[in-house]
This record gives structure tokens, sequence and C-alpha cells, in this order.
């Protein structure tokens, strides 16, 4: 393919909000050109998917010095930053959890960058850190993404992210002595440690090749087992597929250590299931369910049954149970079957299954004998969201509740008497009594009713002029639950509503909901959030000049579509790490994946006309006021390359009509969101709310 370089001129971007104009880095362009089905398709910032040339790291920090001095000149940005790390700085404690008679609890004193790892003897006893994840790196950017204990109580696996990469490196402790062992696992991706005996299981990649570590596409996904005190050259290959080598394979061995599971996904919305009897020697693993269409996903082994989580023949889930002598899912029998709610999770704690149940998007949670007989509901605190923590012999238990105005709190739950006790509760500088959600359920293009939460201060007036953060993700099965942040305190004190769209392509109402919302019908999850902000308007709570916009990931693809189709109904755009490239998102590290909610350009010509008449990157025109944007991506993203928001945001700066700004913030040894240190949190938050607040011309006060 021939490739020729064509300078652009300085653009000069003017806005009447703004002190001054914003001249934008020359962004040269090339003559490549794709051809789909006999149409061609120009893609002038092609150069900018090479994340380590020399050209772009230049781009970058051009773009990064317009960025930055933008920010620099709110007025406020510095209060906020303040009055942000203030609401921050209070006592952070997960849900205790016991493992071989001690428990453990994760706890951030404030503003640490990461949570530090506890252990206690008993629940009352003196907490001693087990793992803290600061010492790790000098500036945060190492972070834990999983820890599990050998079921023999003597090692622990824990797992770190560097940089906020989804690539992740294995270390080994010595429970008794927290001395760290040789054993060191590189490459590894997806995965955890699941332990057999002195060893445990992961899934890993060949080394990539120098310099495309965060970009190329990963292949040959294959499982193997590590004994401790060897070297990673020595461990065993336990399973590949070499016919399909972009799918994932990861293992999860039951704790009683009698069978060894294996998962195959990538293909559809759900993943096959195999599996290893570890009773027998040299027993065959066995494939037990391929349907791709549905999840199988075991709970527990207890004794000979097995308990899976499945959404097989029930949109919106069941259990089901299987004797481990006879696995194969014909054999399979309906314990708890599908029921008018969607089940969203399910456990076994002290011998009982604890099933979440999702109605309109907030969770209720019930206790049923491991027979599926009902025996009571936990009574939670108001609308909100839980996770339990235990052990299926464990005879305490502990959740975790949060809604928009509940900071997140620990209740000890009783479960012979069905009685739960405060046991945690967070002091956050915050009174949480000033302010109230509702939900309200609005019609959407096609008149089906969408929900969504709205939280504000008590007192609002619905006079048409309140500032509007919009919020929505709609996709790959994932709800949208209530929860606390402390980021959007500063935002609601002055004023401001926080609106969470629960819209289709998510699992709010099952399976039925999420396809609603997938490849040739995804056109309806932006219209759902369109919809949601003209019921604002028409309804009195704000106007077009007062709603920012965001999202992240699928949810920034969701932002980068809905400013493209309307421009006119949104003030301020935040896509964040957004796939905005529809034509091209398979080709990198794991994009491929996203098929089954998408489609690719390559699938048919019909499927490549509709991927294109949504694609952000494709549906920008030369002379249209866009809203004030701010685009968010980061270098060491390789979920979603920031390749996306490079293009995006060169196409959009020579696009927008110039009365708006147009920049991006390109955060450094920084990822897709996971695991990033709170001292970058904070900033970017800061960064975020103060562009949103500044261009809805707000007058905020901290």
């Amino acid at each position: 393919m021939k490739t020729k370089i064509l300078l652009l001129t300085g653009i000069m971007i003017t806005s009447c909000s703004q002190p001054k104009r914003l001249t934008y880095p020359d962004t040269p362009q090339v003559d490549t050109v794709d051809t789909y089905f006999g149409e061609k398709v120009a893609d002038p910032y092609r150069w900018l998917e090479n994340d380590t040339s020399a050209a772009t790291g230049a781009w970058v920090k051009a773009e990064n010095e317009v960025t930055n001095k933008y920010l620099s000149e709110i007025p406020f940005r510095q209060k906020l930053l303040k009055r942000l790390t203030e609401l921050a700085n209070y006592e952070k404690i997960g849900a205790p959890f016991k493992k071989h008679g001690k428990y453990y609890f994760y706890k951030n004193d404030g503003l640490q960058n990461q949570s530090v790892l506890y252990v206690q003897d008993s629940i009352n006893g003196k907490p001693k850190v087990f793992l803290d994840p600061n010492k790790l790196s000098t500036d945060g950017t190492v972070a834990l993404t999983s820890l599990s204990f050998s079921h023999n109580g003597k090692y622990a696996a824990y797992a770190i992210s560097r940089s906020g990469s989804d690539w992740r490196e294995i270390y080994v402790i010595d429970v008794a002595t927290g001395n760290l062992l040789s054993d060191h696992i590189t490459w590894a991706k997806f995965t955890g440690a699941s332990w057999q005996g002195d060893g445990f299981y992961y899934s890993a990649y060949d080394a990539p090749v120098k310099g495309k570590e965060f970009s190329n596409v990963n292949e040959h996904h294959k499982i193997y087992y590590h004994k401790i005190g060897e070297p990673q050259s020595a461990d065993k290959l336990i399973y590949q597929n070499s016919a399909y080598p972009k799918r994932f394979y990861t293992a999860d061995v039951s704790e009683d250590e009698k069978a060894l599971f294996i998962f195959e996904s990538g293909e559809g919305r759900g993943n096959a299931l195999f599996l290893k009897d570890l009773r027998k020697k040299n027993a065959p693993i066995i494939k037990i369910a391929t349907d791709f269409n549905y999840e199988y996903a075991p709970i527990e082994v207890i004794g000979n049954n097995i308990y899976f989580y499945t959404n097989y023949n029930a949109p919106k889930n069941k259990i089901m149970v299987a004797d481990i002598d006879h696995p194969a899912l014909a054999n399979w029998k309906d314990l708890i079957p599908e029921s008018e709610q969607v089940l969203s999770s399910a456990e076994v704690i002290g011998g009982k299954l604890f099933l979440t149940y999702d109605k309109d998007a907030s969770n209720h949670a019930y206790i049923y004998d491991l027979n599926g007989k009902q025996q009571c509901e936990i009574k939670l605190p108001s609308l909100g969201s839980v996770s339990f923590s235990g052990d299926k012999d464990d005879k305490e238990c502990f959740f975790n509740f949060t809604s928009f105005t509940i900071p997140g709190s620990t209740y000890k739950y009783d479960i012979d008497t069905n009685t739960s006790t405060l046991f945690r509760s967070p002091k956050v500088n915050f009174n949480s009594d000033d302010f109230i959600t509702e939900q309200i359920f609005f019609p959407s293009k096609d008149s089906v009713k969408i929900p969504m939460f709205l939280t504000y201060k008590k007192g609002l007036k619905k006079d048409g002029k309140n500032p509007v953060f919009l919020y929505g993700y709609g996709g790959f099965n994932i709800s949208l639950y209530p929860s606390f942040s402390t980021s959007r305190i500063p935002f609601l004190e002055n004023g401001g509503i926080y609106v969470q769209v629960n819209l289709r392509g998510g699992s709010e109402y099952g399976e039925a909901w999420h396809i609603a919302g997938t490849k040739m019908n995804k056109q309806n999850v932006f219209d759902d959030f369109i919809s949601a902000a003209e019921y604002l308007i028409n309804n009195h709570y704000t106007n077009s000049k007062k709603i920012a916009i965001v999202g992240g990931s699928n949810g920034g693809l969701l932002v980068g579509a809905c400013m493209t189709q309307r421009p006119d109904l949104f003030e301020v755009a935040i896509p964040q790490v957004g796939v905005m490239d529809m034509l091209r998102y398979h080709k990198f590290t794991i994009g491929w994946n996203w098929a089954s909610d998408y489609g690719t350009s390559e699938d048919s010509k019909e499927m490549f006309e509709y991927l294109k008449g949504y694609s952000p990157l494709h549906n920008l025109k030369k002379g249209t006021k866009y809203p004030a944007t701010l685009v968010t991506t980061a270098d060491h993203d390789d979920r979603v390359v920031p390749a996306h928001s490079f293009k995006f945001a060169a196409t959009l700066q020579a696009c927008n009509d110039g009365t708006n700004p147009t920049i991006i913030r390109i955060d450094s040894k920084a990822g897709h969101g996971a695991g990033k240190p709170m001292s970058k949190i904070l900033e970017e938050q800061a960064d975020i709310y103060s562009f949103i607040m500044y261009n809805l011309k707000m007058n905020p006060k901290f």
C-alpha cells in the first residue's frame, strides 16, 4: 500500500466561552485507503496506529501540551483538585474474607495509591500487613490484580499489572513467613492462579514482538501448570487449541481439588466448558458444554454434585446441578429455574446458596438451600448493589453494600437468624441526607421503556437550567448498578444532576435486553441515550446547553456515536478510552473478541455498512459544531488501543467548526483504567470535572 504524507496547515479554533483561541498541532495525513465490498474508505491518520513510532510520540507530546495548557487555565481547577482530594481522603476497607483460619481484608488509609492487604488471626484481632502493593513501585503504577491461596494454606499467589496493562506477572508468597519465593510468571493474561497441590494453573501467551506488546493481536492462549520452586520454562502445557488461535482458555480448580474446569471463550456470547476429573489418574479432558451462545459457570463442587450458574435456555439465568461422574450438559438438571427477575450472581456460603437477583437495575439477595428451596430474602439497606464474602464451609458471612448516596459499607450477616448488623462504615465528608435518588422510566425512540437513576441535591428546581452529567455503557451484557463515588460530590454540591442510564446492550433485564443492543441492533443503544437527554429536557430538568455526556470503553463508543449523530443535543462530550474506529477495532490486541456484540466490517456488506453508519471516526463531518470534547486515553491501554482516540481526536480537530475546544488527554504509565493509582485518578477526575463545569458555564464554589 503506497503511503504519502500530506501536511495540514495549523488549525485555529475559537470558542466564545474560551479566553483565547486554541491552536492544535499540525497532524500529517496519509493517502491510506481500504476497500470494503467495493467501497473505498480513507484512513488519513493510519500512521497514528503505530504507538511506538517517534512521529506518534511527538504528536502525543504536542497534543498533551495543548491540553495541559487549556486545563491549567480553568480558574477553579486547582480548587476542585483540592476538594476531590479532601473527599477521597477517607479510610476505605473491604469486606473481610477467611482463609485457613485467618481473616484478610483490603484497606486504603485514604490517599494511598493502592489498597493494602491485611491479615488478622481473629475478626477482632490486630491487623498486620500481608501484602502492600505500594512497595512494588515508586509511583503507585504497579497494581495487585488477583490473589489466591493454595488449598493446603502454605502459599499465596498474587498477580500484578504494570502501568495499567492487561499483561500479568504472577509471584508466590510463603504464607507462614511472608517471604517472597523465587517463582515468577511472565506474559500471563486474563488469568489468576488456580491451585492444585503445590502448584497452580495459569493462562499465558508466547512473549510478544518487542515494541508491539500493547498493540498486536493476541493469539495462542495456553494453559500451563506451574510447580512451586521450578522455573517458568519447566511449566507443563496443559491445554491449547491451535485450530482457534484467538480464543481464550482459562482454568479453575474446585476447592476440594476434585475437578479442573477449563473455559473456552471468544467465539460467541458465552463459553464452552471442559472438565478433567482430578480424582482419577491420567483422566482425559472432556468437553461438557459446547454452545458458545450460552454461559456455563461452575459455582461449587459439593460431594458429587456440581452446581452451575447458566443462561442455557434461560435468558434471565438459572441454577443447574450435575453429577461429577456424568457431567455432560445432557445430564444437567434444573435446580432453581429462571424467574421473572434476572439472576446476576450465585455463590455457596455456609452450605447455602446466596443468590443475587436484579429488579430494575438494583440488587435483591436471597438464600436457598442446596436442594433449591428458597429460605429467605436478605433485607438490604435500600436500593443499591451488594456483594457477598464467604466460603462454602464458613459460618460467617459479610456483605458490602453501596448506593448513589451510601459509601461502600460492610455488614455482618447471621445465616441462622437472617439478620444483618453494620460491621464497618466509612466516614466521608459528605451528608447523604442532603441528596436524593429517583428512578425514572422513559420511552426510547421505539417506545421501549428505559430506566435511569437521577441523583441530585434536595430542593432542586425543574427550571430547565440544571447541569447534567449523563453516563451510560450499554454493551457486553454488563449492568450498571447504583454505586458511590466521591468524584461526583462537587458536581452535585454545585447544583448538578448525576444521571445513570440503563441502556439496552447491558444485562439489566437478561439476555434479550443484551441482544437488543448488539450488532444490527446497536443503534438502539444510542437512541436510548439520546432519548434520555430529550426526556430530561422535555421535563424541565435541563437544556441542551447544560448536558455533558460521559462514558468509557464501550461507553466511549456510545459518547462518540451520540455526539456525531446529535451534536446539537449536548454541550460537552467526554469519550474515555473509547472504541472509535468500528471498521478496524478487531485488528488490535483482543478487539476481535468484541465481534459477538459488534460484528465486524469483514462479516458482510450489510454489517460493514451498518458499522460505518455509526462508527464515530467515520461520521465526523467538516464544518460541524461539535460539543466541547475532552478525549481521554493512555499509553499502556492494550484493551482499547490508544489509536482509536488518537485518530478520532485528530479528525475531530480537523472537522470541528472551531467554536468549541477539542482536546485529548493522553496519560502515561496508565492503561484502560483498572489499577490506576489514586494520584492519577484524582488528577484525571479534576481534569474531567473542571472541563465539564467550565464548559457548562457553572460557577462552582469549593
